[in-house]
């Protein structure tokens, strides 16, 4: 039986510790949060010997254990051994070899711990680039602890690392007997011994955090009464303290240092990532370049998942008439075609998209250029009172606001990470992307210019530019109505280029394809399942008055049919059955007639339950809101049930225009149905300016309501998501209205 054994992984940021994560771990993680706190959690398991598994934990970056950010309190927490579900037996500390002076400092304290722990020193690389020389086993003898060199991104020292971790792990008992890095002890001696005969099990370091941090430990009121009064009695000094401690520490950094590392002069070299600086961070030709980079990506979007889309759509397009043809008819079949196979079908037709989407935000984040984004657009960010910093929560919110929003807790100021609160709902989010593709396959030609530039690909990125030029005004406007004091700063630490790892993209994309499947899948499925029934059921007396009158109807075209048969019949009795005289042609006509009228009532009587069933009564009810919008009962029901989730739009619509189809129709797709749709005076549904004012309504309306939760989580108030909601419906309606007009006489 194997032993198991918990890992926490920790580091500075851009120090290479996701890369090893995502080494160890492979596609065994896990995404969730924190206990009671919005801060992504990444679990995994990995095989270290054939005795030993490991389940490791990737805790949130930090630069030391002196926290500011909610994220660098989640590892604090973990660390000091004050997270009640988190628990590691062992720490790797991933260090920054070319920044190796830096990460020491992370080091020492984790050393001062006493926690076991193993330094994988990566970027050994670019140490070398720089002229760097370390001498491992002299830097492992001053620390006295392993370190094994990884290059995580080749799979270089992952052998030697589970074989120290197995080492470490065989002789974790004596971990309290290693050196300390500092004497820390000396630091507060009677302090430090009062905590400890409360906690025998902390380090004197440890100690030292319980007299700074208790307050936001999780202790009984008698142990917080007996820490502070241990602070009073010996006369305990936070700040004096931790400055001192760090002094020492920098002390003897720079002792270790000077016996382990030889540096060239930083002023000989240029490295290849300051050269490139120069050209993507220039002040013209880097926004010139950020736009190409962008708009290459909503291309390929576009271009790349159109072929396997089609045939997505392809497949269940020919699986609905193929079960229609061969199901019994009844409403089990019915629940099926319509309701759950159109259901999946709304889920698995953009999947293609979000991969690539997902696949090329890693690209842009392990290049390193996603970090220069935020550089070069911080003196635009601050015109409309934001900074830098915002720029990661709002492209990430090209992915999914909730996320982007938690990320905003980087933003110090707090006008500023509420600004960007406010606004990053209006990014163009991968839900949106369903709904941006098929409105603009039914209304935008695919035209090609120059052979390779697609006008749908265009149109798509100027939704996303949309949504983020809007974003910037109403940061603008809004930041003359929230006040604040705070002065603002944009410290930003740019990791180096790299070349992208291939299999970290390949990970990324398909765990963003299964959180989009068995997430926002779910709930498309109850949503169409939902509609389904609320589609074909209505009150009885309404569909009941309906089937009545179009029996009555297909009765008397039935009845005139069979007499115009009799005749034929008679006809035909009279003269040779071979004779295909005009008088047989013409009765032949008259069938061939009679058949149209009943097809047409029996289609008209599909349309007209459809029409009076609970959905369709929900939809006319709202449609004297939307008609000015050019929008039908329909697109009502649909604008509805996207509050649940965005994505459901395409879900909905493939319900409706399934639910009333007959055999022959449901082998079309859901772009041909729409695409065919008609009005009472029939004109088209979507045409060119109905297509585009629904593309800007949902660029800026708020249908999300798992943003809504989340803003309020992490404002502490429904103030704010209410204001958020009224705003952005708001915007949205009055910029679809002038869209719509505008576009009506094109």
């Amino acid at each position: 039986m194997s032993n198991r054994i918990n890992i926490a992984l920790v580091g500075n940021p851009n120090s290479g510790k996701t890369s090893l994560f995502n080494v160890l771990t492979g596609l065994n993680q896990k995404v969730g949060n924190f206990p009671g706190v919005t801060v992504d959690k990444k679990t995994g398991t990995s095989t270290i010997s054939t005795n030993m598994v490991a389940n490791i934990i990737d805790l949130p970056g930090t630069y030391s254990l002196y926290p500011k950010r909610a994220d660098e309190w989640v590892a604090y927490k973990v660390l000091i051994g004050e997270d009640e579900q988190v628990s590691p037996d062992m720490i790797v500390l991933v260090a920054d070899a070319s920044n190796l002076k830096r990460n020491l400092l992370f080091c020492s304290q984790i050393i001062d711990l006493k926690i076991p722990v193993v330094i994988a020193l990566s970027m050994m690389d670019l140490a070398k680039q720089k002229g760097t020389q370390i001498d491992i086993a002299g830097l492992e003898r001053e620390l006295g602890v392993p370190i094994v060199v990884i290059n995580p991104r080749k799979n270089k020292g992952i052998a030697p690392l589970k074989k120290a971790i197995e080492t470490v792990a065989e002789n974790m008992a004596n971990t309290n007997a290693a050196r300390d890095f500092i004497d820390t002890n000396a630091l507060a001696p009677e302090a430090i011994n009062t905590v400890k005969a409360m906690f025998p099990s902390v380090s004197n370091y440890g100690a030292i955090h319980y007299l700074i941090n208790h307050e936001n430990f999780h202790l009984t009121t008698a142990q917080q009464t007996a820490i502070e009064q241990a602070e009073i009695d010996h006369k305990f000094n936070p700040t004096k303290t931790q400055a001192e401690e760090i002094m020492q520490r920098y002390s003897r950094i720079k002792f270790i240092m000077q016996q382990t590392v030889v540096e060239n002069d930083p002023l000989k070299k240029s490295l290849f990532t300051e050269r490139l600086d120069d050209i993507l961070l220039h002040r013209t030709w880097g926004y010139v370049i950020l736009l190409v980079v962008l708009f290459f990506m909503f291309q390929s979007v576009f271009w790349l998942a159109q072929f396997p889309m089609d045939g997505i759509e392809w497949v269940f397009g020919q699986l609905g008439g193929w079960f229609a043809n061969i199901l019994p008819a009844g409403w089990v079949s019915d629940i099926f075609i319509n309701g759950i196979l159109a259901g999946l079908s709304g889920i698995m037709v953009f999947i293609p998209q979000i991969m690539i989407l997902f696949g090329l935000i890693t690209l842009l984040e392990d290049t390193g250029y996603m970090a220069r984004i935020s550089f070069l657009t911080d003196k635009l960010m601050r015109k409309v009172g934001l900074n830098g910093k915002s720029v990661m929560p709002m492209i990430s919110g090209y992915a999914c606001a909730v996320p982007a929003i938690m990320s905003a807790r980087n933003i110090e100021n707090k006008k500023e990470r509420l600004l960007t609160i406010m606004i990053t709902p209006l990014m163009s989010c991968s839900a949106r992307l369903p709904v941006y593709t098929i409105l603009i396959a039914l209304v935008i030609p695919s035209k090609l210019y120059f052979g390779f530039l697609s006008l749908q690909g265009l149109v798509m990125m100027l939704l996303y530019v949309l949504g983020t030029v809007l974003a910037l005004l109403v940061a603008w406007v809004m930041k003359w109505f929230i006040k604040s004091t705070e002065r603002s700063f944009f410290i930003l630490e740019l990791p180096v280029y790299r070349s992208p790892r291939w299999k970290n993209m390949l990970v990324t994309m398909v765990e963003k394809a299964k959180i989009f499947v068995f997430d926002a899948g779910k709930v498309i499925m109850i949503i169409s399942l939902l509609l389904w029934a609320l589609s074909t059921y209505g009150p009885a007396t309404k569909m009941k008055a309906v089937t009545n009158q179009y029996d009555a109807l297909v009765a008397v075209q039935e009845k005139a049919r069979e007499a115009v048969e009799m005749q034929k019949a008679s006809a035909i009795a009279l003269q040779n059955a071979t004779d295909s005289s005009a008088t047989i042609v013409a009765f032949n006509d008259k069938l061939q007639q009679y058949d149209s009228v009943i097809t047409q009532l029996n289609k008209e009587r599909r349309t007209a339950l459809l029409q009076n069933s609970f959905a369709g009564s929900l939809g006319s009810f709202i449609e004297p809101v939307i008609k000015p919008l050019g929008y039908d009962w329909k697109i009502g029901i649909a604008l509805i049930t996207s509050f649940a989730a965005r994505e459901v739009f395409v879900g909905t619509m493939a319900t409706l225009y399934s639910v009333g189809d007959d055999a022959d129709e449901n082998s079309n797709t859901l772009r041909q149905k729409m695409g065919a749709a008609t009005r009472a005076d029939g004109t088209k549904v979507y045409n060119l300016a109905t297509g585009l004012s629904l593309l800007v309504f949902y660029v800026i309306a708020m249908q999300c309501m798992s943003t809504l939760v989340i803003v309020k989580r992490e404002t502490k108030t429904w103030k704010w998501p209410a204001i958020q909601l009224v705003y952005m419906t708001g915007l949205a309606y009055a910029l679809s209205w002038l869209t719509y007009i505008i576009f009506s006489g094109v």
